[in-house]
C-alpha cells in the first residue's frame, strides 16, 4: 500500500491566495528543510483554512484581519476537533502569516495576537517488556515476509527509531552491522546502536529474504532497506500494518500506535539507568524537555510499585 499524497490546493482558492500559500511551502520545504511528512500536513491545514476563507468571501490573505482568524479558531472549536489538532491547525496559520509579512507579501501579521489552546500533556504510552518480546516473537518462520518482519520490528525496538525513519532506510545506512544511521525530522543524521537481536535478525533478512523481494522489484527500490512483497520500498501505512498485525497475533491488551515501540524503547532506557541526554540523543529529540515526558513515565511506575510492595506506603 502506497502512501496517499497530500491534497491538492482546492480550485475554489483564489489564485493570489494559492500563490501565497505556495510560497510559503516552497519556504519551509528548502529553507527550513522540513520533513516532507511536514509539510504535507501543513498542505493539509492550509487547505482547510484556505476553503474556509473562501466560504466567506475572502479573496486575499491582506484582507485577513484578526477578527477573520478568531472567528475561524471559534469555526474549528465547533467542528469538534481535539485541542491538539486545533492547536496545530492554528500555529501553521500563523507561521503563514508571520512569513507573508516578514516577505511583505502582505501589510500586516494579522496572526500576532492569535492564541491557540493549551494541548493537554500526553505522557508517551510503553509497554512492559515481556509484551515486546510477545510482539516481536509473532514473526516467526523462514518465509520471506516473515523474516522481513522480524527484523523490521527488533529494528524499531532496538533503536527507537520512528516508522518514517525505519522505512526510509536503505542498505547502506546500517553500519558495519554495529550502528545503524537515521535520518529525523529536518534532515537530521544520527546514529544509533544495533544491539545483538535487531543485528541478527536483520543479518538473516539481508541474506535469506531481501534478495528475493528485490528480484521482485526489478531493481526499482534497489537501495531500500525493507522491501514489500511487490520489491518496492515499504511504506508507512506498510509498516503500521506490520506491527498491528503482530500485536494482534499477540494478543496483546493494550492498543498498540506506531510510535509503541519507539517509546518502550524511552522508557525500558530510562528504567535501566540510562542518562536522559543520552536517550535523547537516540531519540533525535530537539530538546531534552521533549525526552523528559518519559521520565514522568518512569517515575509512575516506581511509584506504583513502591506502593504496593512497601508495607508502610499505604
Amino acid at each position: 500500500m502506497d502512501e496517499a499524497p497530500a491534497p491538492a490546493l482546492s480550485q475554489r482558492r483564489d489564485p493570489v491566495i494559492d500563490r501565497d500559500v505556495s510560497a510559503y511551502l516552497r519556504y519551509a520545504g528548502l529553507e527550513r528543510r522540513l520533513a516532507k511528512n511536514t509539510i504535507a500536513s501543513y498542505r493539509r491545514d492550509l487547505a482547510a483554512y484556505t476553503d474556509w476563507l473562501a466560504d466567506q468571501g475572502v479573496l486575499s490573505l491582506d484582507d485577513v484581519v484578526p477578527a477573520t482568524l478568531s472567528a475561524y479558531a471559534k469555526h474549528l472549536g465547533e467542528r469538534g476537533l481535539a485541542a491538539a489538532s486545533v492547536s496545530r491547525m492554528l500555529g501553521t496559520v500563523r507561521n503563514l502569516h508571520r512569513f507573508l509579512a516578514v516577505e511583505g507579501r502582505t501589510q500586516t501579521d494579522a496572526s500576532r495576537e492569535l492564541r491557540t489552546p493549551k494541548k493537554p500533556m500526553r505522557l508517551p504510552k510503553a509497554i512492559p517488556q515481556a509484551d515486546v518480546t510477545a510482539l516481536i516473537e509473532t514473526a516467526s518462520g523462514d518465509d520471506i515476509v516473515a523474516l522481513r518482519d522480524r527484523a523490521l520490528l527488533e529494528l524499531l525496538y532496538a533503536t527507537g527509531a520512528r516508522v518514517s525513519e525505519a522505512v526510509d532506510l536503505d542498505v547502506d545506512d546500517v553500519l558495519d552491522r554495529e550502528i545503524v544511521r537515521l535520518t529525523g525530522k529536518g534532515d537530521k543524521q544520527r546514529i544509533v546502536p544495533l544491539g545483538s537481536y535487531a543485528r541478527d535478525a536483520i543479518d538473516t533478512y539481508l541474506v535469506r529474504a531481501r534478495p528475493a523481494l528485490a528480484a521482485r522489484g526489478k531493481g526499482r527500490d534497489v537501495a531500500a532497506l525493507f522491501l514489500g512483497v511487490r520489491g518496492r520500498r515499504v511504506s508507512r501505512q506498510n509498516a503500521w500494518l506490520i506491527i498491528k498485525k503482530a500485536a494482534e497475533r499477540a494478543e496483546l491488551k493494550t492498543e498498540i500506535s506506531p510510535h509503541t515501540l519507539r517509546h518502550s524503547f524511552a522508557t525500558h532506557l530510562l528504567e535501566g539507568g540510562a542518562d536522559v541526554r543520552v536517550v535523547q540523543e537516540l531519540l533525535g529529540h530537539a530538546s531534552v524537555a521533549t525526552t523528559q515526558l518519559y521520565t514522568l513515565v518512569t517515575a509512575d511506575t516506581l511509584r506504583d510499585v513502591y506502593t504496593q510492595a512497601h508495607p508502610r506506603a499505604r
